[in-house]
């Protein structure tokens, strides 16, 4: 195929700069997409009734009934909010620490919520900086084969090296820019999630409060 032909001349001409930044676009183009498979799940349409019900629940019912009844729910929120009132029914009425068991829970997940943010975060920093150090090297093979003894015999030699600049620097450039967008989107979807854990949280503290009063 003509297009493998090209793609194959590019990484050729482009140099060893090419295939760290190609590696690092298929790690972003599978982290992307693992993460956008994983909010699309988690705070799309379903998502967001899946959450409502379970805020609902921790709302309007008691600790003991609504732990009952998000047993035949699914998803993040509901497993959140399960192990949230697990931990608020072993751990008293001390409201403090009802407080501290809550942003202990919410710790315990940020690991799965922020996934690959992390590393997406790198490839954007990275990808131009291996873009930047290939142009770099390639100027200094032009440069040494201008300086070397004697005249230039092949002018493609010295283009090899302006080519080999031009196109790491594009490259890493494209990789940062198409990572970018996904990390944007990804990083609003994991602070409205983890806004959302809070407000279980908040439900289910003022939960226990009232069987305290009741008590």
């Amino acid at each position: 195929m003509d297009w493998i032909d090209r793609a194959g001349d590019v990484m050729r001409v482009g140099g060893w700069a090419m295939y760290p930044l190609l590696l690092l676009s298929f790690l972003s183009l599978t982290f992307s997409l693992e993460r956008a498979m994983f909010w699309m799940s988690t705070n799309r349409r379903a998502g967001r009734r899946r959450f409502a019900r379970v805020l609902e629940l921790l709302r309007s019912s008691t600790l003991e009934s609504a732990s009952d009844k998000l047993v035949g729910e699914r998803g993040l929120y509901a497993r959140f909010a399960r192990d949230l009132l697990a931990m608020v029914g072993s751990s008293g009425d001390d409201e403090r620490f009802l407080a501290a068991v809550a942003h202990e829970l919410i710790d315990r997940y940020r690991p799965v919520i922020e996934r690959f943010s992390g590393t997406l975060s790198t490839i954007i920093t990275a990808a131009p900086m291996i873009g930047i150090l290939g142009t770099v090297t390639g100027i200094i093979h032009s440069f040494q084969l201008l300086g070397s003894e004697g005249p230039v015999t092949d002018p493609t030699a010295v283009a090899g090296g302006v080519a080999e600049a031009l196109f790491t620097t594009a490259f890493g450039l494209v990789v940062a820019l198409l990572t970018l967008f996904p990390y944007a989107w990804i990083r609003r979807e994991s602070e409205r999630c983890l806004g959302r854990l809070e407000a279980l949280c908040a439900a289910a503290h003022a939960g226990a409060g009232r069987m305290n009063k009741r008590s």
